[in-house]
């Protein structure tokens, strides 16, 4: 086995090296620690507000199972709380920066649209929209999931 020898000069160099590198590490210990502190705060924070609206879903599903006839003033209360609830998880969303694709074209774009049915309508031309049965949904510039709709033919 050869034996190497360092000069100082070296060895002054590699040591330098060495505790650069290990503070490096510690400082990179720290930021992921800190980064999943961090990611682990933005999770609970969203539990907790996806656990609010599934109390505001249970207090509708007692509701209807105690009151399977309800009134129909209850029903236009309700249809208004699922309104509400409806815009909450909306706001949740985009707060995550997840927003809806606001699509009101008649003929699908198929960059953001997926044609999920056809119905046969003579009195409109090939490819119209006729429903749109899912919203589709970004999650900043990128397609999440396109709209879903329903296009005529014809015969």
């Amino acid at each position: 086995m050869t034996d190497y020898q360092l000069s100082s000069q070296q060895r002054d160099r590699l040591l330098q090296e060495l505790s650069t590198l290990l503070k490096e590490r510690v400082t990179l210990q720290q930021a992921l620690r800190e980064q999943q502190e961090s990611a682990t705060a933005a999770n609970e924070q969203l539990f907790l507000e996806l656990l609010d609206l599934f109390d505001t879903l249970d207090f509708f599903l007692n509701y209807l199972n105690e009151n399977p006839e309800p009134n129909p003033q209850s029903w236009k209360s309700l249809l208004k709380s699922f309104g509400s609830l409806q815009n909450r998880l909306l706001a949740i969303l985009s707060k995550r920066d997840v927003r809806p694709i606001d699509f009101h074209q008649s003929e699908p774009d198929f960059n953001l649209c997926r044609v999920v049915d056809r119905e046969v309508r003579n009195d409109l031309d090939n490819q119209t929209i006729t429903k749109i049965v899912r919203r589709g949904f970004r999650y900043g510039d990128k397609l999440l999931r396109p709209v879903e709709a329903i296009v005529s033919e014809q015969e």
